[in-house]
């Protein structure tokens, strides 16, 4: 018998979130496929969104090779750029488009040119600001320097500007505001398309929508708004999900599972489910998380383990082994569990691992 447990992508959703991401942005959209797709697989969601995606993101070359061996063709952007001339030449070969964020990146590109090969195949570059991010870019104050030593360069096809956002998911912060600002204020003397909008740009600030969205988390259908942040609409992707393989009866005072973080209060009826945080389902997720046990709401009680999980049945009577638990989907938000494990939506997702990927749609 197969471990009962599984995590289920249905691909229809994703599509519904790319198209939703896409026409709240109104231009071009890159399908954010980094990390094996936010841990839903990613050539599978590349094939996926293959004949409407205007194009990919990645974070480093590998993953956009793997997607060029799958049959990828469209645009993939490399949002780490390259790490030596060795992969510049390669990402040539393979028609990517780099982002250069610091200025080790830009001098390859420059001493690239006396190849013939790099003016043969000139690779369109993103030029990346840091707006008030702090982490990787260009400073502002620098951005004009940079932009035209690319374009001095016969090896580069095109210069799109972009920034990254820290603050989008809180529409109560004035940082995303300042961070467009600066950018447009920096770089409104320079040629090419922009590119602003993360999902929480897309989903939460109207003024960051500019020539190339990069929607990630939003086409996974978490919404990394808070709530009544954004607008309605994504549908979640993954269904996290095992079923009940065997009963324990606790009497009142009886303990569960590791630190007897549970001690039950009256005559409980827990059910095991084969799913663990060697699963990728969070060890800190606490007492009372929500699930889904056939359709109606239950909770988890217990330590989760490393391979299993523990819920409580004692108010489903006609639950029992067999039955199908939910962990997050469509009726348990995974927000709502990362919030109670002190984590992420995004952390959580890229986590899941061991259970099988079922794709449907």
């Amino acid at each position: 018998m197969t471990r009962p447990s599984e995590a289920r992508i249905d691909l229809r959703a994703l599509r519904h979130n790319y198209r939703l991401a896409r026409a709240l942005h109104g231009g071009r959209a890159l399908a954010v496929v980094k990390a094996n797709a936010y841990g839903h697989g990613s050539v599978e969601c590349a094939r996926a969104l293959e004949a409407e995606a205007d194009g990919f993101a990645v974070a480093f070359f590998a993953e956009a090779q793997a997607l060029r061996e799958a049959g990828i063709a469209q645009p993939i952007l490399v949002l780490e750029g390259v790490f030596d001339a060795a992969e510049l030449a390669a990402a040539r070969g393979l028609a990517l488009w780099l982002v250069v964020h610091h200025a080790p990146q830009l001098a390859l590109i420059e001493a690239a040119e006396a190849d013939p090969a790099a003016r043969a195949q000139p690779v369109g570059v993103w030029l990346k600001a840091d707006s008030g991010m702090g982490r990787a870019g260009f400073p502002l104050a620098e951005m004009a320097g940079a932009h035209a030593r690319l374009a001095r360069c016969a090896g580069v096809s095109g210069i799109t500007l972009m920034t990254h956002f820290a603050r989008a998911d809180e529409p109560a912060s004035d940082a995303t505001a300042r961070q467009i600002a600066a950018f447009a204020e920096h770089t409104a003397h320079l040629p090419g398309p922009r590119s602003l909008a993360n999902s929480a740009g897309v989903l939460g600030w109207p003024q960051a929508r500019a020539d190339w969205a990069r929607p990630g988390i939003a086409l996974y259908g978490a919404d990394p708004m808070p709530p009544g942040g954004g607008p309605p609409g994504l549908q979640p992707v993954m269904t996290l999900s095992g079923r009940v393989f065997a009963e324990r009866l606790l009497r009142p005072g009886d303990a569960l599972g590791y630190g007897a973080r549970f001690v039950a209060e009256r005559p409980t009826r827990v059910g095991l489910v084969p799913i663990g945080y060697a699963d990728g389902y969070p060890r800190t997720a606490p007492n009372g998380t929500p699930v889904a046990v056939d359709g109606r709401p239950a909770r988890l009680i217990g330590r989760v383990s490393m391979d299993m999980l523990t819920v409580d049945l004692t108010d489903l009577p006609e639950a029992g082994i067999g039955s199908e638990v939910e962990l997050w989907g469509a009726q348990v938000d995974i927000n709502t569990v990362a919030q109670g494990a002190g984590t992420l939506s995004y952390e959580l997702l890229c986590n899941v691992k061991r259970v099988p990927r079922v794709y449907i749609g």
